[in-house]
């Protein structure tokens, strides 16, 4: 279990919220897959974990749910706040809730539980809060993101430059839900070259090493150096995701 630096978290997320919109389109595919899992009945109350910017909160609203939108870092939460996506903003972390047992009908996480330090914790605190009857819906990254950064990178040095995350197995027995439904699938953007995909990481805040990050900054040689280095597909760079959806009835 790595020990993530949560302040970092927040300070990078922040340091993004004015950009976060423009860069989130794995979000929203993610957030609209994660959506046909919840049907057609509207939950009363829905926690929106991991909220960002708020626009699934804005969503759920739109539906006529209670939502409760919670972050880590307070600058998103001024944005949600701005468009009053939510009923109740939360500052609060994942794997502490500040809410009462059983006091949501769905507790909603679209790609934020890959920043717990223990995912086994985060979601038995999502499970806590959703009370008998309801449903946790949460996505996150898997093992096997990334790969074309990662490959970029080998021909650049020998440091980690994109967090790796758990295999699917080890996802879904962190869950401890007999039961959970889940599914996996691979979700690929494309860029006009290796700067506008690194930009796009950068946008949506999601730059934080959990080991930690020495602060550099990248030569012309290095950049020619990804750019051979980096897989194209039809002249562009793509980034591919494996994302892991799981569904759990409580």
């Amino acid at each position: 279990m790595t020990a993530v630096n949560k302040q970092a978290v927040a300070g990078a997320f922040g340091r993004a919220a004015a950009t976060y919109d423009r860069f989130a389109e794995l979000q929203r595919l993610s957030g609209h897959r994660l959506m046909q899992e919840a049907g057609e009945r509207t939950p009363d109350r829905v926690l929106d974990a991991g909220c960002g910017t708020g626009f699934f909160s804005h969503l759920w609203r739109q539906r006529g749910s209670q939502v409760i939108a919670l972050d880590l870092a307070p600058a998103m939460l001024t944005r949600v706040r701005a468009c009053e996506a939510a009923h109740h903003c939360v500052q609060g972390d994942i794997e502490a809730l500040p809410l009462a047992t059983d006091s949501v009908e769905l507790a909603w996480s679209s790609l934020a539980v890959q920043w717990c330090s223990s995912l086994s914790r985060g979601l038995s605190e999502l499970k806590r809060v959703t009370r008998p009857g309801g449903r946790v819906l949460f996505s996150t990254l898997c093992d096997g993101s990334l790969p074309e950064l990662h490959q970029a990178w080998r021909a650049v040095d020998s440091q980690r430059h994109a967090n790796r995350f758990l295999t699917a197995g080890q996802i879904a027995r962190a869950a401890d839900a007999p039961g959970m439904r889940w599914f996996c699938e691979t979700v690929r953007l494309h860029f006009a070259d290796p700067l506008s995909a690194m930009r796009s990481l950068k946008g949506i805040g999601a730059t934080h090493l959990h080991d930690g990050r020495t602060a550099r900054t990248l030569t012309r040689s290095q950049l020619k150096a990804l750019t051979l280095a980096w897989p194209q597909h039809e002249g562009q760079f793509p980034l591919s995701y494996q994302l892991f959806y799981g569904v759990i009835e409580k």
